[in-house]
């Protein structure tokens, strides 16, 4: 026949297989936690890593075209350096263009003011 079980013992049986259940759910959720903290390492480090690297490429396409704009200080043309295997630096510093001044009203009213239309007679 079967020993029938006491209360401590049920109880411990129990415990012990609640504690091997609750140590998967443990192990499960660090092992998350884990993914998470990674994902998050890896976006920051890639982040910097992508800063580091546009500015590498940025300071290497300034000192290109200071190098080109050099070239063409000495005397070498656009069309020369094209020849020779060098294209305009594909980041070429734009010197900025001045917008053309408008001409006012008053300085064009003068012009048809003359009596332009009437044939010239004005000039001796």
């Amino acid at each position: 026949m079967a020993k029938t079980l006491s209360v401590e013992e049920a109880e411990a049986r129990a415990n012990q297989l609640q504690q091997e259940r609750l140590s998967a759910i443990r192990g499960l959720a660090e092992a998350r936690q884990n993914v998470v903290d990674v994902r998050a390492d890896a976006d920051r480090r890639r982040a910097e890593l992508e800063r580091e690297l546009a500015a590498s490429v940025s300071d290497a396409e300034r000192d290109d075209v200071l190098r080109y704009n050099a070239a063409l200080s000495a005397g070498w043309t656009d069309a020369e350096l094209r020849k020779i295997g060098f294209d305009e630096p594909d980041k070429k510093q734009r010197t900025r263009k001045r917008a053309a001044r408008k001409q006012t009203s008053s300085q064009s009213a003068p012009a048809s003011a003359n009596g332009s239309e009437g044939g010239g007679s004005d000039l001796v």
